[in-house]
This record gives structure tokens, sequence and C-alpha cells, in this order.
């Protein structure tokens, strides 16, 4: 489904060309492909799932090791299925749906409306664009499904398919994949794939928090795949019915929360910019609806070709959730604070903590680094009559989750340096993922490794063999550095080393 808001060629072109070279360099695959794929899902191959494994570890790492308070588990995907009428998901997990009578195609209209504002606001219109959210973030509140499509007409909102606006009324749609939870259907309880991964953190509260020694405040992370039944899946890996979450859930004192929450937005907003995202492609936008569980909440957007889009987001869930859990389960999710109360004189006591969320989804991470990453170039060679123009195209990822950090390649395949360079790469394979090859051209190597992010290519040449030096060539600048091949360790090893991202934090 094409985007009717936006700029139609430059966008669409980069969008595509990163989806082409996301599924040829090994990134990105439609799921079951040669049965024609299956929408909306897909799956990552030797390049993506390192890329992908490194921004997870990076994520686990900044949350569970440069914070002594926050500790992990890892829940099960199936859930007892009273914990998605406790969070209130089985009642209202709902998103808007409109049809278009004359296409036959499927829309969330809460998405139409947004698509129609942020075109207003490209057009240097922003105070229009957020009356219209404003708008529309009433209706949706007041669950006004009619005020709903009567905004679509009156915004006079046309499908991209047909060109009409002959739209049906809108209709809630439930997000959840259910199953049978027995061998014996008739025996079967309805269960759910969960759509979230905060509820397993949340019945685990009371089980972390006594196994942990945890005292208040203190969080809980966790990365694990959810499920949602998506009315419109696109945008690539931007929306998927299978996804990965990296979340926190950070138990605080009752009337504390604003303070954390202010607090871990402007935590997470620098760990993208750490990362590489430009501070320019990142904007927070406040939710104008609110969940109903949440007094506050926020998104970290990242500009990707087709708009800024979430790519995290922060929120203030009150006690809403233990406190359903509580009620539901009859088994108190309550932790008793020893801290004196300054203005009592007293121990704060019992009580139900509040909690801010922090929400990273894994795919959107991953394509706005691969989005961020995506460069192309004009190279000028030669001089004079001989001087040429060409284009080079290459991913300047970071090297500490570049999914290769380095390649060896011996200069010909003779005269000992095949030999030479599986020597290099023996004594480095047990610390970095590298990779030898022997094939092609070396510069045909070079743009190879460029195109998959690789930050550093090693050239053993007849030098190697008599003075152990080895030429480092760099990715980005396509610089060349001669250096002992007794120092590559350490050289590689500080590069691609999470430290150089943790230090920027």
């Amino acid at each position: 489904m094409s985007n009717p808001t936006q700029k139609p060629t430059l966008e669409n072109t980069q969008l595509k060309d990163i989806v082409a070279h996301a599924k040829e360099y090994g990134f990105v695959f439609p799921s079951s492909e040669i049965y024609d794929g299956l929408a909306a899902v897909y799956d990552y191959g030797p390049n993506g799932v390192e890329l992908k494994n490194n921004l997870k570890r990076l994520w686990w790492e900044a949350m569970t090791q440069l914070n002594p308070n926050v500790v992990g588990i890892d829940a099960a995907i199936f859930m007892h299925p009273l914990t998605w009428h406790a969070s209130g998901h089985v009642a209202g997990f709902n998103d808007p749906l409109i049809d278009n009578l004359d296409s036959k195609k499927r829309y969330r209209a809460d998405v139409l409306v947004e698509e129609k504002a942020a075109q207003y606001e490209n057009n240097g219109e922003a105070e229009r664009a957020q009356a219209l959210l404003q708008h529309l973030g009433r209706l949706l509140t007041d669950n006004d499904l009619g005020g709903v499509k009567q905004l679509i007409i009156d915004e006079k909102i046309t499908c991209p398919v047909s060109g009409t606006g002959n739209w049906t009324d809108v209709r809630q749609f439930n997000l959840m994949f259910s199953t049978q939870g027995s061998a014996v259907e008739s025996d079967a309880a309805q269960i759910y794939l969960r759509p979230e991964t905060a509820q397993g953190i949340f019945v685990n509260f009371l089980n972390v928090q006594k196994s942990a020694r945890m005292k208040v405040p203190f969080g809980i992370a966790q990365i694990g795949k959810a499920f949602r039944n998506e009315i419109v899946a696109r945008q690539f890996i931007f929306r998927m019915r299978e996804f990965e979450q990296m979340e926190m859930q950070f138990f605080v004192r009752p009337g504390t929360e604003m303070e954390w929450y202010q607090q871990w937005k402007e935590t997470r907003r620098r760990w993208h910019e750490a990362l590489g995202l430009p501070a320019a492609k990142l904007r927070f936008h406040d939710h104008e609806k609110l969940a109903h569980y949440a007094n506050a909440a926020v998104d970290i957007e990242f500009e990707f070709p087709f708009g800024f889009k979430e790519i995290e987001g922060i929120h203030s869930r009150t006690d809403f959730d233990l406190t359903q859990h509580q009620e539901l389960s009859k088994k108190k999710q309550q932790y008793f604070d020893a801290d004196v109360n300054p203005e009592t004189g007293k121990p704060y006591g019992n009580y139900v903590p509040y909690v801010v969320e922090t929400s990273v989804g894994a795919d959107r991470l991953f394509l706005a680094t691969l989005c961020n990453a995506y460069t192309e170039e004009t190279l000028t060679e030669g001089e004079g009559e001989a001087q040429q123009t060409k284009q080079r195209t290459y991913l300047k990822l970071h090297p500490a989750v570049a999914p290769i950090k380095a390649a060896i390649f011996p200069l010909v395949r003779k005269d000992g340096l095949p030999e030479k360079a599986q020597q290099i790469f023996d004594e480095l394979r047990h610390d970095f993922r590298i990779i030898m090859e022997e094939r092609d051209a070396i510069g045909k190597r070079y743009t190879r490794q460029d195109l998959i992010g690789t930050p550093f290519c090693i050239a053993v040449d007849h030098q190697t063999l008599e003075d152990e030096t080895v030429t480092v060539r760099h990715r980005d600048s396509r610089e060349q550095t001669r250096m002992p091949i007794a120092e590559l360790r350490q050289y590689i090893g500080q590069a691609v080393s999470f430290r150089r991202i943790f230090e920027q934090l």
C-alpha cells in the first residue's frame, strides 16, 4: 500500500533501495519466499542476524551492566489467559479499522489521519497538523468512531489505491492472536500469543524483587518476541505481525514517577545518539491520546525515508498493571519500603509501586540503524583528462554493531600469503567476528565489505612476510594504515568495543 502523504520520488526510491540492499547482502529476507512469502513476516539473514544481535546485546548491557539496579528475565510467550484480562488487552487492545468500498483495501483509520497531519507538517502547516492530531486524540479517547469517520471525510482523505473517499464505518479490531491451550481441542482454553513483553515482567515482579534482593527503585529488563495481528502491516520491517521488543519496567515509589519518567526519557535519547543516530533525525513526540494505564507518554521518533516514526516509547504506567494483577489474582503485589519518610518520620511501609517503562522495537531500531548507515556518495578519482567520477555505496555502521568487524585479504593466492592470512585469522577469530576472502581482485573485495559495513579490511602482502606488518583499510575514509600484526587485536578491539558507545552516555 502506498502512503498518500509521502514525497513520491526520493523517499520511496530510497526505501526501495534499502530493502533491495538488505536482501542482496544478507540482512533481511521475505519469510517463506519460495512460497511467495507471508505478509509482514521477515527473516534475518547472515549479516542481519549479527547486526540485530549486536543491537540487542548493546541495549541489554546498557540496561543491566551500566545500571546496578536493573536486572533481567526471560518470560514465556504463553501466559495464563487471565493475564490479558487484567492488563486490559482482551477488552481494549483494539485499533480503529476502516475499509474502502471501491478498492476493497483495509486501513487503520487513525493512521490515515496521522498521515494527513504529516502532510500538513511537511507543507509548513505545523499548527494545523497539531490541531488535527489533538482532535483525533479526543475522538479516540471518547471512542467516538463515528467522529473519526467524519474527520476522515472532512479532511478529504481518500484511498491511495482507488482515489475515492467511499469509506465504511470505523470499527474496532482486536490485535491479539489466539490459539488453543491443550492438545484436546474440546478441553482447551483459549490462550494468546503475547502482544507485549511487559506483562511477563509484571507477573514476576515479586519473584524478581525477592530472589535478586532488589530495592525500589529498580528495573526489570527483557528482550523477547511479541505478536500483533496488525490491520495493515507495511513499510518493510517497521510494522510486522511477529516482532521483537526490548523493554525495561522501572519500579518506583509513588509520587516520584514523573522525576524518573523525565530521567529515562533523556537517558534513552542519549543512547540512540551514542549509537550513531543523528540528533537532527530524532525527536520527542508526546502522546495526545494516553493509553488507559498511563499518566504520561512520549515516543522517540526517527526520521525514516517515510517520515518521522516511533522507535521507542517511554511511559509512566502508574500502578495500573500491578494493581490489576493483584485484584484479579487475589495475590498481593506490594513492596515493603523500610526507608524513612521525612514528612512522617516513619517507614514508607507497604505500597504498590508505580512503573516507568522504556520500550524499544528491536526491528525498528534495526531499520533505523540500516537507513542511517546506508550511504551513497560520488567519488572523484584521477587528475586532468584522466579524472573520472563514480558512485560508491556503503553502510556507515558504528564498528561496535557492524556484523563483521574485519576482513582479511591475502593479496594473491600464492607465495605463502593465504597461509599467513589464515594464521592472522586464527589469532583474531576468538575475539572478533571476522572473515577471510581470497577470491577476486582486492578492489572488489573492498567493495563487497563496504556494502555490508565491515569497518576494517586487512591486506596481507609480500612485505607482511618480511616484517610482520599489514595494511589496514578504513571503510569510511578509505585511508590505509600500515601496522604490525601484533597490534591488530588492540586496534580493532578499541574501535569495536561497546565502551566507545557507553562513554557517551
